[in-house]
């Protein structure tokens, strides 16, 4: 008779066990000496010590398989869904995952199990609730600290019942006995609570003060704070993690309401983002804006990184998933380790040198910042040099316009650059700055400069006031591509829940007594933030 496929995989183990448990015996066995025949796990051993290395191996394997199974728990902690699971580890401690920006690792205990928190998602239901209602950030600090109490405890039981169930079934599959299954599970069930026991004793509650980061978090010691000071002020501390909290829940709130746009056929859509300094959040704006307003091209203007080394590559590869063909620059904060990574991506077109490039129907130009000052020491050469660049990018310009090919849009990360493009090109793009400016040269070329789509990046939270998230949806006619209109999308930043979408008309469209912009204008949304000193912000309305 074939047997089963659980049954004979269950059989091989048992066979194994028992070679390890008992040697095969030489001769035969005299009657009444006491001694199992072979194949009986349950009879005194030769060698009491394999025995014993055979059932803790059966109770280990038992444990640590019930431990993946059944031994984690999906637990609400503030805003945010986690999952709680405890590991096997030599070292103990805990570890916690908040994707996409790292890794946080405490050495809170020793003992041969680990504690990891993955933080999956923030709740829009529980994160909206916390918008409508501010007074309730208050007390945000105690809900977490409450919902982490209560996961903990529910992870205990289930893990309780995951190490028992698992050793004790394993047992049954192995000894085919229940006295020495039950025997398994009571040994999985002691070695947990010593477990337990090690990790009470040893806890320490300091742990917090002295984190290993990993990942993009790595630049997380610098936003909270030396050692020192977060004991000296450890209360502030506690307040500034849970804001910290707070403020991303409300980014992504505000990110998750923009407004809907419908799109016209005739329009060609670019979006302009810039300054993003490794900031991850600014990726799910992108995508965001990509998907709502149906963008044809983006075009970034450089400063994506902090320092351009080669480890900050990965922070680049969501770029491959927004969607839309990308159009990169180099910024003083990017490397050419940056740029040649970047060249890599079949979505993205790197511009450096005046190269030109048609994409989404536009002819556009470029080239990277001559300075490369990662330290945000004063760059080489300064504004001087900033403009002798300006001028090797307007001849390669009207090269392009002598051979037929005339470019739409010009793009430099520094406006020293760009504006040295004035009457070679219609429309010049640029950032460097983390502020807005829209200005009209004199030979008639319109410079846009965009703010920062990172917030600043990772430093934002140093600041007093948080920068605002600035990214630009510019409308090109797709027959004369020239510049129609343009929105300005403005995030509230770190802390604050303002979400603003401004519609604007080049000044000589109004001149002319134009018609409305050819694309309807979104609906605004724009929520007060709970600062007293702070008004609702309010859109410019649509001609």
């Amino acid at each position: 008779m074939v047997r089963a496929p659980f049954r004979a995989a269950a059989d091989r183990v048992r066979h194994r066990l028992t070679q390890i448990v008992r040697p095969k015996p030489r001769g035969r066995t005299p009657a009444g000496s006491g001694t199992a025949a072979p194949g009986d796990l349950t009879g005194p051993a030769r060698r009491p010590y394999l025995r014993a290395l055979g059932m803790l191996a059966v109770v280990v394997l038992g444990a640590w398989l019930g431990l993946l199974a059944v031994g984690s728990i999906r637990t609400p902690v503030g805003p945010m869904d986690t999952n709680m699971t405890l590991r096997p580890s030599l070292t103990g401690g805990s570890k916690i995952n908040v994707s996409p920006l790292g890794a946080l690792e405490l050495d809170s205990h020793i003992a041969p199990l680990r504690l990891d928190v993955d933080v999956d998602r923030l709740d829009p239901e529980r994160s909206q609730a916390l918008v409508d209602r501010p007074e309730r950030f208050a007390g945000l600090q105690d809900e977490v600290t409450r919902d982490v109490a209560a996961g903990t405890r529910e992870l205990a039981v289930r893990s309780c019942v995951a190490v028992v169930s698992g050793a004790t079934a394993l047992g049954l599959v192995v000894y085919r006995r229940p006295r020495r299954a039950l025997a398994a599970g009571g040994l999985a069930l002691t070695l947990l609570a010593a477990s337990g026991v090690s990790a009470y004793a040893t806890w320490n509650p300091k742990s917090v003060l002295e984190p290993k980061f990993s990942g993009l978090l790595s630049s997380a010691p610098s936003l909270v704070g030396d050692a020192r000071s977060i004991v000296t002020e450890f209360d502030i501390y506690q307040q500034e993690l849970a804001r910290l909290v707070t403020n991303v829940t409300k980014l992504y709130d505000a990110t998750s309401t923009l407004p809907v746009y419908q799109p016209d056929p005739g329009t060609i859509r670019v979006l302009h983002v810039s300054d993003i300094h490794l900031n991850p959040a600014a990726w799910h704006i992108i995508a965001s804006l990509v998907e709502q307003y149906e963008i044809d091209v983006i075009i970034d203007s450089g400063d994506t990184m902090d320092h351009g080394s080669a480890p900050e590559n990965g922070f680049l590869d969501p770029i491959r998933d927004l969607g839309a063909p990308y159009v990169w620059v180099r910024g003083n904060h990017d490397s050419p380790v940056t740029q040649a990574y970047l060249a890599k991506f079949k979505n993205v077109s790197v511009l450096d040198d005046g190269g030109a490039v048609n994409v989404g129907g536009l002819r556009i130009a470029g080239t990277g910042d001559v300075s490369f000052t990662p330290d945000r020491t004063a760059p080489v050469g300064g504004k001087e040099a900033a403009q002798l660049e300006g001028a090797r990018l307007a001849s390669a310009l009207r090269d392009q316009e002598r051979a037929g090919t005339p470019v739409d849009i010009a793009v430099a990360h520094d406006p020293n650059t760009a504006r040295e493009t004035d009457g070679t090109v219609p429309l010049v793009l640029s950032g460097h700055l983390h502020r807005r400016i829209n200005e009209q040269l004199k030979l008639g070329t319109r410079l846009k400069v965009e703010g920062s789509t990172g917030g600043g990046g990772l430093r934002a939270v140093q600041n007093e006031k948080p920068e605002k998230v600035h990214a630009s949806v510019l409308y090109m006619d797709r027959s004369t591509r020239r510049l129609q209109a343009w929105d300005e999308i403005t995030l509230g930043g770190l802390g604050l829940t303002t979400a603003e979408v401004s519609r604007h008309l080049p000044e000589e469209n109004l001149k002319k007594d134009a018609p409305v912009s050819p694309t309807p204008s979104p609906t605004t949304s724009s929520t007060s933030s709970p600062s007293p000193d702070r008004s609702p912000t309010r859109a410019t309305p649509s001609p």
